[in-house]
């Protein structure tokens, strides 16, 4: 027997590859999962909750409206038939991939960019196509829109922010450049926002603020610190999200019934949740800025014979992740080396004790850079610094 061609060729998460025989006294700065407790919120109402049945396939009418009020804003009012709730927003992507990427067709996906992106568009036999970010990070509008019209027969678009893992974010007036563009073209735009509530010094822009076009996911495995309850949410028009559904419907029947429960308690708590998870992702950008403060401007740098780094950085402390440029000669090297960046991963891993992932993880323009995790506990985190810091001294 031989598995479907849809699997052929893939592998495990350069991600989860990263933490394989590592050390047993390795710091791990590699997986993006909050680090602070669950609010009380959710353990509570999950424990409360009336039935263990299956429940409608649409998830608990109670929860698709606490979704809906969460959503919406004065700008923009977000109805119950909108909201899609998923087993994670993984599950949201799964399934719009699914229902909306025809075979031989192309998806734009951010490079660098979240690794399950070209990976959900292979399994629909289409091919994933790389735009490039601004030099910061951020979303490039005009580089994406150029890539449109170089790529005709595109099918769906991704944009993430705050991005995973550049921590980049989009403009407004970014925003609705591509959305006016996906729309002239009728394809498809699906805009992952899981980050979106961890912020620092600005709330980040969305989609909803400049258009009622293409699709929001969001989640509650970040800002609300519940990666474990496995439930997600897709914001859209009714008729695109009814395709998904019926494919989310084949994959689980319906989210968790305690799952849900335990979301709704938190969203419920919001007003309480959110800006006590912003506060936890303050402390940690901070700790960098105690820690290893030039992490926070290494970025654009020559590497030898004229060759530069893809992007420099500068922060916006949104999301938990650091946009870290290797150092010379560190840099020169794993540019030099299509594997030489995660060649040095795991030399950093091995004889500094600390877990990263290869920006070349995330597309080949992040080739030199590594993704560090703030997201964990801070007395991890400040350990794992101060082990790498000494590798970034000139």
């Amino acid at each position: 027997m031989r598995p479907a061609t849809r699997v052929a060729g893939q592998g495990l998460s350069p991600i989860r590859r990263m933490s394989l025989d590592a050390p047993a006294d390795t710091v791990d700065l590699g997986l993006g999962e909050p680090g602070w407790p669950a609010p009380d919120a959710g353990p509570r109402a999950a424990v409360a909750a009336p039935s263990l049945g299956y429940g409608p396939n649409t998830s608990d009418p109670a929860l698709v409206r606490a979704v809906a009020g969460y959503a919406s804003s004065p700008a923009h009012d977000v109805a119950p038939e909108q909201v899609m709730v998923t087993a994670g927003s993984q599950a949201a992507l799964f399934a719009l991939f699914q229902a909306w990427v025809e075979p031989g067709s192309t998806v734009l996906v951010p490079d660098p960019g979240f690794v399950a992106y070209p990976t959900l568009a292979r399994m629909c036999g289409a091919t994933p196509v790389g735009y490039p970010l601004t030099a910061d990070g951020d979303l490039d509008a005009e580089a994406l829109v150029a890539a449109l019209g170089e790529q005709p027969h595109t099918s769906m678009v991704v944009l993430n922010h705050p991005a995973n893992p550049t921590g980049g974010l989009a403009s407004t007036q970014a925003l609705s450049r591509v959305a006016e563009a996906c729309a002239e073209r009728g394809q498809l735009l699906v805009s992952d926002e899981v980050y979106a509530e961890l912020w620092v010094d600005r709330r980040p822009a969305s989609l909803r603020d400049v258009s009622a076009a293409g699709v929001v996911l969001g989640s509650m495995s970040k800002a609300f610190a519940a990666p474990g309850l496995r439930i997600g949410w897709a914001l859209g028009d009714p008729e695109v999200l009814a395709p998904a559904r019926l494919v989310h419907n084949a994959m689980t029947t319906a989210p968790a019934r305690l799952s849900q429960a335990a979301a709704l308690g938190l969203l419920l708590a919001a007003d309480e949740v959110l800006p006590a998870a912003r506060e936890e992702i303050r402390v940690r950008w901070e700790t960098v800025d105690r820690v290893a403060p030039e992490f926070l401007t290494s970025g654009h740098r020559l590497l030898g014979d004229g060759h530069q780094n893809p992007m420099s950085r500068t922060v916006t402390r949104a999301g938990f992740y650091l946009w870290l440029a290797l150092p010379e000669p560190l840099g020169r090297a794993a540019c030099a080396d299509p594997a030489g960046t995660e060649a040095v991963a795991l030399r950093l891993r091995d004889e500094a004790g600390v877990t990263t992932i290869p920006g070349t993880a995330f597309g080949p323009r992040g080739a030199g850079f590594l993704r560090v995790s703030l997201g964990g506990p801070v007395d991890v985190l400040e350990e794992g610094l101060r082990r790498l810091a000494p590798w970034w001294e000139e």
